[in-house]
């Protein structure tokens, strides 16, 4: 959406009764979440369920906090004679730990979450959805390539007005994601006559999927409700645990789960800066910690906004008006560093952009050219972080390096190349692809950019001699007259234990001419 200039007035909106200035402008839903560092996912169903749910009388509850106003608007019949639901309601009971800390995560968004519900007539148990979802983690990632609270995949995302690039993710964005989920669930409304069970089964497994198991059903004149049709195990099971949490949160003293104290009322304010701003420098001007300004703004992948907008920044709401008083003294080229760089023989504009971690599109903005050619001995300006890369603690780079640095055995780094796939670097490196991918905070499916460095953990300590270079390839070697395992091992500067290994052959094989051999080669000391 357009954006006005920078021009601060404080505004009530329907997205959370926040302080805003002007608003920003059928998916496969996740199975596995990957939580931000230090955020527990789900229990497993495994653990041990305590059958003894207690049966005193409910106490007066507190009509001062978010849990009773969603008690207020809570629609659904919870169908709690239904075992699937039962078994939910004792596995939530028996996590009181799990519970507290989702609830305490949700303090940030769960209010503007209600809001916007209200505003759409959607049932307010869709407000606990994202604890189904992600555990209210705005930073949740899937092997579904799913990201933030509210679990879009790319294309979806995009169907709903979510845009993405290297600066920004609006699937993660709390206000963008939640404005498209409310979009989304009276989409499939309109679709399901308003069975908000089914937009729940759709929301999860698609709209065809659910569409086709009720046209099945009513071919062969059965019923056409969730609990009649055929669908995925995953879905049997979702729309069974949203139940389920709306009857705990409806009696949270009866069922002894604590619920974190959370106010009704705004957490976080919404300011448009109107410019391009490194977000260590707004946290500063808001007062506040920069992990605070990145949980409420996990839309923004760098260490700034993106500077062609969306320029909308969520500050908590007892900070906004320091932070527009500060920003309206700021004038905005200083919201940002600039470093002056003079063109070298052999640069180039993504050369540049990526050194400085930034974006050629920013680079010939701030320069004003109209194309990639630069010469050696310009003088480009540059923009740039104001502080280390560490500061960035939730930046996507910060992110994927703390998830790098969480496996367990010999670390190993790749540098991909052009023509690698994540399969096939797996294989190379003898590991399973989608721990490949969660260790660089990535889904199987994602493009891989040549020079990005991969790294991977052999659980058992070891790994091949390949692997311990950033450069590795597979090659297919054609054995030659008068190769030995020696031989070959000295041209590729490789262990003859290794070709060994690698092609399940005895270290006293005879070669034969024509033979193919797999090797591991280390390109960078093998030209």
């Amino acid at each position: 959406m357009v954006y006005k200039k920078f021009a601060v007035a404080l505004l009530a909106t329907a997205v959370g009764a926040c302080t805003q200035i002007d608003s920003a402008p059928t998916p496969a839903k996740t199975a596995q979440i990957e939580p931000a560092d230090g955020v527990d996912s789900m229990p497993s169903m495994d653990s041990a369920i305590s059958e003894n749910i207690l049966n005193a009388a409910e106490p007066a509850l507190a009509n001062n906090d978010i849990w009773h106003r969603l008690r207020q608007g809570f629609t659904l019949d919870r169908e709690t004679n239904r075992p699937k639901v039962q078994d939910y309601v004792k596995y939530f009971s028996s996590n009181q730990g799990y519970m507290a800390r989702v609830t305490e995560r949700s303090r940030r968004y769960i209010f503007h979450v209600a809001e916007q519900l209200e505003q759409e007539n959607i049932p307010l148990e869709f407000a606990l959805l994202p604890i189904v979802e992600s555990a209210y983690d705005p930073f949740a990632y899937s092997h579904a390539q799913a990201s933030g609270m509210w679990q879009f995949i790319p294309a979806t995302g995009r169907s709903f007005g979510l845009h993405q690039n290297w600066w920004y993710d609006g699937r993660r964005d709390v206000v963008e994601s939640t404005r498209a989920a409310s979009e989304y669930f009276n989409y499939l409304a309109a679709k399901f006559d308003n069975d908000w069970l089914l937009v729940l089964a759709a929301y999860n497994a698609g709209e065809g999927t659910v569409r086709r198991a009720r046209e099945r059903n009513a071919r062969a004149g059965k019923g056409t409700s969730f609990w009649d049709l055929k669908l995925p195990r995953e879905t049997r099971r979702y729309v069974p645990q949203l139940l389920a949490l709306a009857e705990v949160v409806s009696r949270p003293n009866h069922y002894k789960v604590p619920l974190h104290d959370v106010g009704n009322e705004p957490y976080y304010a919404a300011v448009n800066v109107g410019s391009q701003i490194d977000l260590a420098q707004a946290a500063d001007l808001a007062g506040v910690e920069i992990e605070e300004l990145y949980l409420l703004n996990p839309g923004y992948n760098r260490w700034a906004t993106d500077p062609e907008g969306n320029h909308r920044l969520l500050v908590p709401h007892e900070k906004s008006t320091r932070f527009v008083e500060a920003l309206d003294k700021l004038p905005a080229d200083q919201r940002v560093s600039w470093q002056h760089y003079r063109v070298a023989n052999g640069d180039s504009l993504s050369v540049i952009a990526r050194r400085y971690e930034t974006t050629i599109a920013a680079i010939q903005q701030a320069n004003k050219l109209r194309g990639s050619r630069i010469r050696a001995g310009q003088t480009l300006l540059i923009p740039s972080a104001s502080g280390p890369n560490a500061q960035y603690a939730y930046s996507i780079d910060q992110r994927v390096k703390r998830r790098q640095s969480s496996g367990k055995g010999r670390k190993t780094s790749y540098t991909v190349r052009p023509g690698d796939t994540l399969w096939g670097i797996a294989r190379s490196l003898n590991v399973k692809v989608r721990s490949l991918a969660s260790w660089n905070n990535m889904a199987p499916g994602d493009t891989l950019r040549p020079g990005r460095k991969l790294v991977a953990y052999n659980a058992k300590g070891t790994s091949n001699s390949s692997s311990n270079s950033r450069t590795t390839r597979k090659v297919s070697y054609r054995v030659r007259s008068g190769d030995s395992l020696y031989r070959i091992a000295q041209k590729f500067r490789i262990d003859i234990s290794d070709i060994v290994r690698w092609n399940k052959i005895s270290q006293n094989s005879y070669l034969q001419p024509g033979q193919r051999l797999t090797l591991f080669v280390d390109s960078a000391n093998n030209g």
